[in-house]
């Protein structure tokens, strides 16, 4: 599967591998801001976030321990929310997300 080709070659490259997932963790966006900068820290600036197809992500990576902490030295599993999107909104809420954190780091006022 290309997906899982895709985690693997990017797990090898060091980067932060993030599996959104609906039992992995939730979170504010002031947590997910700070959480996001620990994984581009642990990544070297490389974050691969993952989005399953239309029947979720394949099960040989939710195999690996949906719901684990920050400190799952293999994947860090993130829920956007308890609702279920597409794959293409999905992916419109990750980026305003990453924006968002991107801006409370900064200190703008766009959060509030």
């Amino acid at each position: 599967d290309d997906l899982i080709k895709g985690v693997e070659t990017d797990k090898a490259k060091g980067h932060s591998i993030i599996l959104l997932d609906p039992l992995g963790l939730k979170c504010s966006s002031e947590i997910f801001s700070s959480n996001m900068y620990k994984w581009l820290e642990r990544g070297g600036s490389r974050v691969s976030f993952v989005i399953g197809g239309a029947d979720g992500l394949p099960p040989s990576l939710r195999g690996s321990s949906p719901g684990m902490s920050l400190d799952n030295k293999q994947f860090i599993f993130l829920s956007l929310s308890d609702l279920t999107f597409t794959h293409q909104f999905a992916r419109v809420l990750l980026v305003e997300q990453v924006y968002r954190a991107s801006e409370i780091r900064r200190g703008s006022g766009y959060h509030k």
